[in-house]
């Protein structure tokens, strides 16, 4: 099943009701998380009623895709509902390959002028809503469907600027691994996330990880203020278990 593509209000009421039945995962304040991004998040997953912005990235192959993507499975594998509005490319397939049931996972590729209405009334009865951020969108939209989240214990996953934020997350650093010298195919990336927020997220990290990632990755934090000092290198464990060394 390709996920359930949402089109029209009256769809988007029928999702919403049994989305807002009970789940696995609806008594739990945290929602999980992918192992290697837990040291990222306060409470070290997606915390009920928090708004989790995720920076886009200056090209479309920056790597913020697979982030989104991440962030979802956890959550959706144990047993979440989980949106994603204004994404018509949205890869329905990689989602797929990284734990996300596509049974419970509703698209809205084009939400038009009604965009608010629509993230609001996900925000009612979904677990985690990703949302393109519209380039018009006013700071007291966007403070309102925060607030909605808070009250409806819904995560909102903001993609793009978004003021205000509990926590941003960006990636900052990539490289693919696969080619050769004229051979070869790409299979993952080496990216760094950095990470900011308000209260408990307000001292600055980052973390470099393999997207699309494997069991074996091992992750490095480092304090986004604080960088590694010359001659120091950070070892990441690849899955045949070579490691590679970085200054």
């Amino acid at each position: 099943m390709a996920g359930r593509m949402v089109v029209g209000s009256a769809a988007l009421a029928g999702l919403v009701r049994p989305a807002s039945a009970p789940d696995p995962a609806g008594g739990h304040r945290i929602l999980p998380v992918r192992p290697e991004l837990t040291g990222l998040l306060p409470g070290r997953g997606l915390r009920r009623g928090s708004t989790i912005a995720v920076g886009a990235g200056q090209s479309r192959h920056s790597g913020t895709i697979s982030l989104l993507i991440a962030l979802l499975a956890e959550a959706s594998r144990a047993g979440s509902w989980c949106a994603v509005v204004g994404m018509p490319t949205f890869g329905v397939g990689a989602a797929a390959e990284a734990g996300i049931a596509l049974d419970r996972l509703a698209l809205v590729p084009q939400p038009g002028p009604e965009w608010p209405t629509v993230v609001a009334a996900l925000i009612d009865g979904v677990d985690v809503v990703v949302t393109a951020v519209p380039a018009t969108v006013s700071t007291s939209v966007a403070a309102r469907l925060a607030a909605r989240a808070r009250q409806r214990g819904s995560v909102l996953v903001p993609y793009g600027r978004w003021d205000g934020a509990d926590l941003t997350l960006q990636v900052v650093r990539g490289a693919w691994e696969g080619l050769g010298p004229g051979r070869g195919r790409l299979r993952r990336r080496e990216v760094t996330i950095s990470a900011h927020g308000r209260g408990a997220a307000a001292r600055a990290k980052e973390i470099t990880v393999w997207l699309p990632g494997d069991e074996l990755t091992r992750v490095i934090p480092r304090s986004a203020a604080g960088r590694s000092r010359p001659g120091r290198f950070r070892v990441l464990t690849s899955p045949d278990g070579a490691e590679r060394r970085h200054e």
